[in-house]
């Protein structure tokens, strides 16, 4: 769900497992939240929370906690979170779009522009780095759920634009208007989803030699750190 799943392949192992399941719960928690503040509370009835309780199922999140998120949207009524994207530039010059879920956008601003700062970056305005990047609706399964002819077949009589099976999953991508549309239809052979979401896939990569990698990857860990940041996206690709 949120950023660590874009560049889980360049993490670093540093044992820091029970802090980033933390961490991935919180965000997911707060994404339960807001979808179940914005829409029904039955998730049969509202697609966005659907998708936000099976991502938690994928992350093994505790039925407990997501039905703490849920009560969440009912008790705290002055809680108000807003999405908010930030772009720029990162070390080496990536680009970046950060999106956030905040109660105090400038908290969220200025944490944000700190870590850019600190990391020999610049945040730039609205549009500065997203002309880099495609925005696509992107559904994610498990292979153990489904073959990869049968998911292709589905994808395609729903209304997806593309259909690609990885070494771990397949993706299914669309266009963000059509996300939840695509995933109803799929929903009537498919029970379980890793994730439902809208990303940014860059129209182009940056290839990052190993020798330059260090700073970035330290760049991208102190964002996916970070509370407020839901999701981020670069167009770097580290060389193996």
């Amino acid at each position: 769900m949120a950023g660590h799943s874009h560049w889980a392949g360049i993490k670093h192992k540093k044992g820091k497992a029970d802090k980033q399941r933390s961490k991935i719960f919180s965000k997911l928690s707060k994404e339960i939240t807001v979808a179940a503040k914005l829409g029904d509370k039955d998730p049969a009835m509202n697609p966005r929370l659907r998708s936000a309780i099976q991502s938690a199922r994928s992350a093994n999140m505790p039925k407990d906690n997501i039905e703490r998120a849920i009560d969440k949207s009912s008790i705290n009524t002055e809680l108000n979170f807003e999405n908010l994207r930030y772009e720029g530039f990162g070390p080496e010059k990536v680009a970046v779009i950060i999106e956030t879920l905040t109660d105090n956008k400038n908290r969220t601003a200025s944490k944000i522009r700190t870590i850019f700062q600190k990391a020999g970056g610049s945040l730039g305005t609205q549009g500065s780095a997203s002309h880099n990047f495609n925005q696509l609706g992107i559904i994610k399964v498990n292979k153990s759920e489904i073959s990869d002819e049968h998911i292709f077949e589905l994808a395609i009589e729903a209304g997806a634009n593309e259909c690609i099976s990885k070494d771990d999953y397949h993706e299914i991508q669309c266009s963000v208007n059509e996300i939840y549309n695509v995933k109803k239809e799929l929903e009537k052979n498919i029970s379980n989803f890793i994730s439902t979401e809208i990303e940014w896939k860059p129209l182009n990569c940056v290839l990052i030699p190993k020798n330059k990698s260090e700073e970035l990857v330290n760049f991208f860990e102190t964002l996916d750190e970070e509370d407020d940041i839901q999701n981020f996206y670069s167009n770097a690709e580290l060389e193996q």
